[in-house]
């Protein structure tokens, strides 16, 4: 199936603004990947200090360009300020399902009600718009805090896959967690609403 994205794709509410990623984001995040190490403790591509940043940006353009994922900046509109990155990866559009990952926010944005405005406007995209029947979440088993705020936007934890990733530091277990479209259409959609405005 055809490629479901415009390279210009921006959603957006009254809160923050996703839009594509680009080379010239680097400035808008080196600030955070050379003061806030604690940002990938639990990372798989982490993106400390600007060789780092420069490869994870690159290869989050990559998959753009081969069409497995699509990355956005975060852009805070309260504070008028990027204020980190996610993106759609793992894109299967026979299957309909995606994942929703590499999500990631400055220390200052995090617990404001930043990552669920985002999620409302990627879910909504999903399963609105690209017709998608599944998303899916990971996080390492050990990111509690991830995985809660996975919880809360409405996410059912589905099981744990043992030892599936490499790290620098080892293997990890990663919690698998989804929404299904017929639970977002019938109230996931409405109570994550709620959660927002």
């Amino acid at each position: 199936m055809s490629f479901a994205f415009s390279k210009d794709l921006v959603l957006e509410n009254e809160r923050v603004q996703l839009r594509p990623l680009t080379e010239n984001d680097f400035q808008h995040l080196l600030p955070y990947a050379l003061n806030e190490p604690s940002l990938w403790a639990f990372s798989l591509s982490p993106a400390a200090g600007e060789l780092n940043l420069k490869t994870y940006i690159a290869n989050a353009l990559a998959g753009r360009n081969k069409q497995t994922g699509y990355p956005f900046l975060v852009y805070d509109k309260q504070l008028n300020q990027a204020a980190g990155s996610t993106r759609f990866y793992a894109m299967d559009f026979y299957h309909k399902v995606l994942s929703i990952g590499y999500t990631w926010y400055g220390k200052a944005y995090q617990r404001t009600g930043l990552n669920r405005n985002c999620k409302f406007l990627l879910l909504s995209y999903a399963f609105d718009q690209l017709g998608m029947e599944r998303v899916e979440f990971r996080a390492d088993a050990k990111n509690t805090k991830s995985i809660d705020a996975m919880k809360a936007i409405g996410c059912t934890l589905e099981g744990t896959l043992r030892n599936n990733c490499a790290m620098k530091t080892g293997r990890r277990d990663s919690v698998v967690l989804s929404i299904l479209k017929s639970e977002w259409n019938e109230g996931g959609k409405s109570a994550l609403q709620q959660k927002i405005y």
